[in-house]
């Protein structure tokens, strides 16, 4: 396999696994807006407005801080990919609001080929991303008529990156990686959660990608650096080393608890959102919903459409690969 090939393959890998990140809990089973396990969705990697997390007095953080090591040579460079969701209103109106549901959109902030030193460096870098309002006609399924509007709404968010290096031994550097909410939000304290959540990062996550530098596990780094693995700090995230084992390249920070390497299982058909669960499981329950139940998990966003319309595609052969595999150790 030539040296291009495989980093295709390694960045395929890791980009499933932050995808998984990434959606997890976006909308859990029975995959319908109305069930209660639907009401309150968002619970991982939730950075909210600063103004917010100091009315809450630190039950929510507007920060998550990445802490990690590296070893480098003179030309070191790091990657920098910060990931999350940002919410989106949908309302379906028809003279009054009829249903409410929060879809996301995915959201990326790139910084590339930060010039790691051993004499230590730092960057900071700010990013927007505006707000909207989009309506369109609501479709009666049976009659094709409009029958109201879909008005989706979006909040302006402001988002803060500060990447730091500093040398801890020779070749050796602790990399931090901190995001900030730096999103406006007034009468914090007045404001509910849910309203919050419109304007916050949510399943927030960091991706590190070095050249000519590798990066040190930190569940279990080298005897020689377990003390400074120690001393590095992360808040609301788990460092771990992501793509082929034994690689040390790639590094993703996950808000959910992770070992190094983390693998999804090739059987698997796609994301089903519930990581609590197993495909086959969440499968079988899929295809036992009612017909009124499929019309409300189809209706509730194009994510979960999609993920009714795979499951009901699935072959005889697909559904016996999810039953498990026998492995020889």
């Amino acid at each position: 396999m030539s040296a291009a090939t495989q980093k295709v393959k390694e960045s395929s890998l890791v980009e499933r696994i932050a995808d998984a990140v990434l959606y997890e809990g976006y909308i859990l089973y029975p995959y319908r807006p109305s069930a209660v396990k639907n009401q309150q969705r968002w619970n991982f990697g939730v950075l909210c407005p600063e103004p917010y997390a100091v009315a809450q007095q630190g039950t929510e953080s507007s920060t998550m801080r990445t802490e990690c090591l590296i070893e480098v040579d003179s030309t070191a460079t790091v990657s920098v990919k910060v990931r999350f969701l940002h919410l989106m209103q949908r309302d379906v109106v028809d003279g009054e609001v009829l249903q409410t549901w929060q879809e996301a959109v995915a959201r990326e902030v790139v910084v590339t080929e930060l010039r790691l030193s051993q004499t230590g460096s730092h960057q900071s870098v700010r990013f927007r991303f505006a707000g909207s309002r989009a309506t369109e006609p609501r479709i009666d399924e049976a009659s094709h008529e409009s029958t109201g509007l879909i008005v989706r709404t979006q909040q302006e968010l402001a988002v803060g990156v500060e990447i730091s290096a500093v040398p801890v031994k020779p070749q050796l550097l602790k990399l931090s990686i901190t995001i900030r909410n730096l999103t406006a939000f007034e009468n914090a304290d007045k404001r509910s959660r849910d309203d919050s959540l419109m304007h916050s990062f949510v399943s927030a996550h960091t991706i590190l990608e070095a050249q000519q530098g590798a990066f040190i596990s930190l569940l279990d780094p080298p005897d020689v650096y377990k003390a400074a693995a120690s001393e590095c700090l992360s808040t609301g995230t788990f460092p771990v080393l992501v793509g082929d084992e034994g690689t040390h390249n790639c590094m993703l920070s996950s808000p959910i608890i992770l070992y190094d390497y983390p693998q999804i299982a090739p059987q698997s058909a796609g994301n089903l959102f519930d990581g609590t669960e197993i495909d086959e499981i969440l499968t079988l329950r899929i295809m036992a919903l009612t017909d009124d139940e499929k019309r409300e998990m189809r209706n509730a966003d194009e994510l979960a459409r999609q993920l009714l319309e795979r499951t009901e595609s699935l072959s005889p052969d697909q559904m016996l690969n999810l039953h498990g595999v026998m492995k020889k150790t």
